[in-house]
């Protein structure tokens, strides 16, 4: 029979992980302060957060309530490691970390009774919040060492402190006119091997990762961190930062003044311009993440009228003239990119304005979709052959001409195709698109700007090969009779968006819904009405919450509706007792929704979220489900 583990309280395991408190000591015996831990271990893959987790995820939270002699319990943090995913920067631990904790006794020598309740956070591709009731009884006599010491030792002299103990020493901190961080530090006794520091500061400025130069064979190190700054730059004046230098397990941690390090342009808030930091690798990478974006924008299933109107474009310069092709794809892409700066434009207005914003929102307009529904229309008619009269300037000159004439159709149409194509493009979520948009939207105008030109660039790329190798186009058959039925057909298709524009249409006048969506008849799941203030009620009885926000305008979330929500097994799993699916309709303009997806920094929809017992925080799916992601997270959240 094994011997049982002195110092061990009990342990709560979880798929991903297991966590209990341990204690470095048999017994009080008369110490004033007694010396414990956290101790959490981690699946392979799977991470947790250090006191400031960086740019997503939330540190570990442990409370003391029912605990006996016990007058205060200090949690410290070791050394973390910095992750990236997407240019996002977060900080913490893989597979195993103990938070060593200071335990101070009310009467010296009595036995301790902890009792904590601890709330913390693990993420791989997705995070997942759990909650675990952990005991530690140390009781009173003797104060020798038990099995935990050396693990909890080891990770207590992880814990950055003023250097000393780890041979690191800052020798140089300060702001170049460039708006840079620069730190100078040396390292005693050994070289560095991997140099990293972590800036805790004003939420006003943000600290990139830093270059890192070694010199004196990698004894000293030279690390430059570019700095962002909202546009409040007044809440830096004054403030502090706390610096941590991390070398492998060795850690240093400094505060430092912000008045004395550098150009009071950066940190007075005068009325002096600073200089413009460099792009920071994370607004990099998200610009590459909506360039893609906006790429798979062009074959997603919701975006059917683009692909009409591109498929449009590419006949109508059948057996063309190259250069003609090339100037006409041009002007195309050209109406993309200018329709998402307009919408950029807006959007950055409407938020200094301080109104809710997001990605699809025109669509929440009546007069909107009526326009919309009627130009789409007027393009069915001319596909069919109901006038050969062009369309209005606004519209743009997109009739099919079968003759020669077709070759001299006007720039503006070509124009005017890219920006229709946009706008039916809007209400898309498309894999990294919300990503992207929720980016954006979070930032200031700049950033909006950015990433929607890189999202633009992105659906303009079919365009822009084209006009790079026009053969592509010349190369197709000239017009034909074959294509008076091809013409009959793609106005069907355009037909049948302007039906459905027209249906959002009418449930936006409330016309045919005399009960809410959520109550329909025929549903494959008994959905109710989102409540966000009933979800922790729910949870904490132990149910399971399935939240869908979702509207009459979003393709993507009706193809999820179908092909995955709809369907055996998710349904099944939805319609159980200890199920309650919700469904947030965001077709019209909603505040409360608007603020919910705020929550999960997102700006369009689709949006699903599990809330359970051991998730009640939410996890949040992909935009585009499958049925094994719903029922994955689904089984996460009631513990299974």
């Amino acid at each position: 029979m094994a011997r049982a583990e002195s110092g061990a309280g009990n342990t709560v395991t979880t798929e991903q992980s297991a966590a209990r408190l341990v204690s470095a000591v048999t017994g009080a015996g008369d110490l004033a302060t007694l010396p414990a831990g956290l101790a959490v271990t981690l699946k392979s893959g799977w991470k947790t957060y250090w006191r400031s987790p960086g740019d997503a995820g939330f540190a570990p939270e442990l409370t003391f309530d029912g605990s006996e002699n016990v007058a205060s319990a200090t949690l410290l943090y070791p050394t973390p490691h910095r992750f990236e995913l997407f240019g996002l920067q977060t900080y913490g631990y893989k597979e195993q970390v103990v938070y060593p904790l200071a335990v101070v006794p009310a009467r010296p020598g009595a036995a301790v009774k902890l009792r904590a309740h601890l709330r913390y956070l693990v993420c791989e591709q997705v995070c997942i919040p759990y909650d675990a009731d952990l005991a530690l009884d140390i009781p009173a006599g003797p104060a020798l060492p038990s099995d935990q010491a050396p693990l909890i030792n080891r990770f207590k002299a992880m814990v950055p402190g003023d250097g000393k103990g780890s041979g690191l020493q800052l020798t140089n901190v300060r702001i170049d006119a460039g708006n840079k961080l620069i730190v100078e530090a040396v390292s005693d006794g050994q070289a560095f091997a991997e140099p990293d520091l972590l800036v805790e500061g004003p939420n006003s400025l943000l600290f990139g990762k830093p270059e890192v130069t070694l010199n004196d064979g990698g004894r000293r190190a030279t690390l430059t961190l570019p700095i962002e700054q909202s546009t409040d730059s007044s809440q830096a004046a004054g403030g502090d930062l706390t610096l941590t230098l991390t070398d492998g397990e060795r850690g240093l941690e400094a505060p430092v003044k912000l008045a004395g390090l550098g150009p009071a342009t950066l940190l007075a808030g005068t009325a002096a311009a600073p200089a413009a930091p460099p792009p920071s690798a994370s607004l990099l990478l998200i610009l590459g993440v909506a360039l893609l974006g906006g790429l798979i924008l062009n074959v997603m299933p919701c975006v059917l009228p683009v692909l009409v109107l591109k498929l449009t474009s590419v006949l109508q310069h059948g057996g063309g003239e190259g250069e003609h092709v090339r100037a006409s794809f041009l002007a195309t892409a050209a109406g993309i990119v200018s329709a998402f700066l307009v919408l950029a434009a807006a959007l950055a207005g409407l938020k200094l304005a301080g109104h809710e914003i997001g990605w699809g929102i025109q669509f929440q307009q009546p007069v909107f979709l009526a326009i919309l529904a009627a130009i789409c229309l007027i393009f069915a008619a001319n596909l069919w052959g109901l006038f050969e009269v062009p369309l209005p300037a606004m519209a743009g000159d997109l009739a099919l001409e079968t003759d020669r004439r077709a070759r001299n159709h006007k720039m503006l149409g070509a124009f005017m195709t890219g920006v229709f194509a946009t706008i039916l493009a809007t209400p898309c979520s498309a894999p990294f698109v919300g990503t992207a948009i929720g980016f954006a939207l979070s930032r200031g105008a700049a950033e909006i700007f950015a990433i929607f030109l890189a999202m633009a660039i992105g659906l303009a790329l079919p365009y822009l090969a084209v006009a790079a190798v026009p053969h592509l186009a010349v190369m197709l058959p000239r017009p034909g009779r074959w294509m008076v039925w091809l013409r009959k057909a793609l106005g069907v298709s355009m037909a049948a968006t302007a039906l459905w524009l027209g249906f959002i249409l009418v449930g936006q006048l409330g016309w045919l819904r005399a009960t809410p969506a959520e109550q329909a008849q025929g549903e494959a799941v008994h959905w109710q009405a989102f409540d966000q203030a009933a979800i922790p009620g729910l949870v904490a009885s132990g149910k399971t919450v399935f939240v869908d926000v979702t509207a009459d305008w979003c393709l993507t979330c009706k193809a999820n509706k179908t092909l995955v929500i709809d369907r055996a097994p998710v349904s099944t799993g939805l319609n159980q007792s200890t199920v309650v699916p919700m469904v947030a309709d965001w077709t019209k303009p909603d505040p409360a929704i608007s603020r919910y997806l705020g929550h999960f920094n997102r700006y369009g929809i689709p949006l699903n979220v599990v809330y359970g017992p051991k998730a009640p925080e939410g996890i949040v799916l992909p935009e585009l489900l499958t049925a094994d992601a719903v029922l994955q997270a689904l089984g996460q959240a009631q513990g299974h």
